[in-house]
């Protein structure tokens, strides 16, 4: 019996193992498009999201990657009313009306308001009083200011200049240009304030054309929830998330399913479940009513599951497994784990993933949360797998569990990867790979890439041919390192 498991066992292949088979192509890489969909209901602008893990995804790593065409998904190593806050201030960053307004009284002390202020780092107040509009409190009111024992009343801009709450962005652009004013109240007929509308917020949609918003212009953001944590999943959606992700090292525990058909029935917004690694699990979660899948168990560079539990599915095999499966119902799959360079993207897409989650690749960038540290004169961030000691001691997190008696057998490690600086200069490369990809197999978008991809296996031999060999580099490109990070 024992035998004939083993002689059943089929291969399973990761990224290293293979390569895509270039073809005939009219298509140049500056001429693809990148578009894909995270769930079905949610499209992106480019095939990136950032995995959530709490030295990589807070509100810092989401408005960035946001404004990039990608999304991020706030990690749940903390207190829910944490995690609420993040989702807010994704919300707040950029939208074309601004309604939930933080505002002070005419009887607020300069001393509270510049607090405010400071705190929800905002560059003005709306006055109310009984919800009437009666001034502004902005910097330019407070600059020059010698004490701040003052009352808002003393200093506040009186002559307010209002617009209509159905004002078109075009038509508040023109009462700002000629009023010479950066923020632009809105009020109802009975001079109620229901809006703001600033400058600054134009000009970022103008700046960034790749931004993928909601319906009222706000960035999009994902939050993570534990398996059974619905009470956190229906506060993250009134903070205004657009997707919630259900966070779990096995995403086929049916424990777990019955609780995203709970799920479910509280939120209406969309669901992504996971981790997964094949077509049964795949199957069962759809059946749940999933939005998106997720799928990878044990390819992280910092997870050691497949060591410590010895479970998993080689990545580029599992994703091909669930993306059969979900292709017939039509669920975008994740690819999330086990990435390290651009081409690592244009294989897991090819294999039918819609997207990639990427953790490392971005830990090391300026808006990722972790400690910036220098070993041996160069600079890195610290980065830790969910499963890590440290993560589950030190955090709210669920994902692995804590045993009766409060310790636990970790399933990732605590590290470090170089730093890179802007997230914005990583995403660049990556897509520009992901470009070059899609340019060499005649792939002008991500369903002909998929369409069109063909792979070829290669040795252990193939894989030395692959990286640079025989020289010794003088410099590293900003899209590859030969350090076994």
């Amino acid at each position: 019996m024992f035998l004939t498991k083993l002689e059943d066992a089929k291969m399973g292949y990761t990224y290293d193992d293979v390569l895509l088979v270039p073809g005939p192509s009219r298509v140049e890489p500056i001429g693809v498009n990148v578009e894909s969909s995270l769930t079905r209901h949610i499209k992106l602008n480019i095939p990136v999201v950032s995995s959530p893990m709490d030295t990589v995804s807070e509100s810092e790593m989401a408005i960035a990657l946001a404004r990039l065409g990608g999304i991020g998904i706030i990690h749940r190593n903390n207190k829910k009313e944490v995690q609420v806050e993040m989702i807010k201030r994704v919300k707040r960053e950029e939208a074309l009306i601004i309604k939930d307004l933080y505002t002070v009284s005419p009887d607020t002390s300069i001393h509270d308001a510049i607090k405010l202020m400071r705190e929800k780092r905002i560059a003005g107040l709306p006055v109310i009083l009984d919800n009437k509009l009666v001034g502004i409190l902005t910097n330019r009111d407070i600059r020059f200011l010698k004490g701040n024992a003052q009352k808002v009343m003393d200093v506040m801009t009186k002559q307010v200049i209002t617009g209509n709450i159905n004002l078109s962005m075009e038509q508040a652009l023109d009462i700002m240009n000629q009023k010479k004013i950066e923020k632009l109240p809105l009020v109802d007929g009975s001079g109620n304030l229901v809006g703001l509308i600033t400058a600054k917020d134009i000009l970022k949609r103008e700046q960034d054309p790749l931004a993928v918003r909601d319906e009222e212009g706000k960035l999009l953001v994902g939050g993570a929830i534990g398996a059974f944590d619905l009470e956190r999943a229906k506060a993250l959606q009134d903070a205004g998330a657009d997707v919630i992700v259900v966070d779990s090292a096995h995403g086929h525990n049916l424990n777990l399913i019955d609780s995203v058909k709970k799920l479910r029935k509280v939120i209406d917004i969309d669901i992504i479940a996971g981790n997964i690694a094949t077509s049964q699990a795949a199957e069962d979660l759809i059946s749940a009513e999933v939005d998106g899948l997720r799928t990878g168990v044990g390819p992280g560079s910092i997870c050691t599951t497949r060591i410590v539990a010895g479970i998993g599915v080689p990545q580029l095999t599992a994703v091909a497994q669930v993306a059969e499966m979900a292709e017939r119902h039509g669920i975008p799959v994740i690819a999330d784990g086990g990435i390290r360079y651009s081409g690592d993207i244009v294989k897991a897409i090819a294999a039918g993933a819609s997207s990639v989650m990427l953790g490392s690749l971005l830990a090391g960038t300026d808006e990722a949360p972790g400690t910036e540290i220098n070993i041996s004169g160069r600079r890195y961030k610290t980065y830790r797998g969910m499963g890590s000691l440290g993560a589950v001691m030190g955090g709210e997190s669920d994902r692995y569990g804590k045993l009766g008696s409060g310790k636990f057998v970790p399933e990732g490690v605590e590290g470090a990867v170089p730093y890179k600086g802007k997230v914005a200069d990583t995403v660049f490369q990556l897509i520009g790979g992901v470009k070059s990809g899609m340019g060499y197999t005649g792939s002008p978008t991500i369903a002909k890439l998929r369409e069109n991809a063909r792979f070829v296996i290669v040795t252990q031999a193939g894989i030395m041919e692959s990286h640079p060999h025989n020289v010794m580099l003088l410099s590293e490109p900003p899209n590859y390192t030969n350090r076994n990070f």
